[in-house]
């Protein structure tokens, strides 16, 4: 559930506090559980694929197709979950974007563009309505 327009500017004046506060330390937690998050994904998603790559030569030498095919879809979704890890992981000493309850990224800035656009197509509407 996102957070509220109120509890969003307390968070914001909590972390500015923060930063005033002891910059060192606020920048020494900026993101480093997510890093850390994401750098164990990534890892287990590699030794996923590994995995998968076992199980479809096990399946080739037992000549079970269906072996094969499960090791295949391993390493498919291993090799996703590495990359989407990978992509999603914040560069050391990049600062994370406070949570707003939507996507960090290219895909906020996109939602809100459309957001503006469709709002200001509305309020013209209501003008021209109005006038």
């Amino acid at each position: 559930m996102p957070l509220s327009e109120h509890e969003q500017r307390m968070l914001e004046q909590m972390e500015r506090a923060l930063y005033a506060e002891d910059p060192k330390f606020a920048t020494a937690l900026e993101g480093s559980g997510l890093r850390t998050y994401t750098r164990r994904r990534v890892y287990q998603a590699v030794a996923g694929f590994l995995v998968g790559i076992a199980l479809l030569m096990a399946g080739m030498v037992a000549q079970q197709i269906w072996i094969s095919v499960v090791g295949f879809l391993v390493m498919l979704g291993c090799a996703v979950l590495a990359v989407t890890g990978w992509r999603k992981a914040p560069k050391p000493g990049e600062q994370q974007v406070p949570a707003t309850g939507a996507a960090p990224g290219r895909q906020t800035r996109q939602r809100r563009s459309m957001m503006d656009r469709i709002e200001q197509r509305w309020q013209r509407r209501q003008d021209e309505q109005g006038h």
